[in-house]
């Protein structure tokens, strides 16, 4: 089965407790300007722009998507750890993209410019790289 990309509004108890395992492990620099991971999570929900990567009912990864009229970012985009390595942050990205594209706005990513990891997933999916 693929995984489906969606926007998270109204999470289920297991929708939770996977966005909580999701963002458990994620290095403090994902998680700014938020304090904590559930806070993270409780502004994405609150300001509608929370998506996720969904694989057999489970959620296993998720990002912010913030979407302007002409311009859309896409910041704290995480994996489980567990399941890193199998193509859901690429889904993600991609079903990204394919909204923005559709709604005639440009997708950049929204990261900590100096870090490393950031630099090589912008040069990877061709996403220009945006300060958070």
């Amino acid at each position: 089965m693929p995984v489906y990309v969606v926007a998270i509004d109204a999470p289920s108890d297991q929708d939770r407790i996977d966005l909580a395992k999701i963002y458990a492990d994620a290095p403090d620099w994902l998680l700014a300007p938020h304090a904590s991971a559930e806070a993270l999570i409780e502004a994405g929900l609150a300001s509608g722009t929370l998506i996720a990567g969904r694989f057999n009912d489970r959620l296993l990864g998720a990002a912010l998507l913030q979407r302007e009229e002409k311009e859309w970012r896409l910041s704290h985009l995480c994996v489980r750890k567990i399941t890193r390595g199998r193509g859901v942050a690429r889904r993600i990205i991609e079903e990204s993209r394919r909204q923005a594209d559709d709604a005639d706005a440009r997708l950049h990513l929204a990261a900590p410019l100096d870090n490393l990891e950031i630099q090589a997933l912008a040069a990877r999916t061709h996403l220009p790289l945006r300060p958070l």
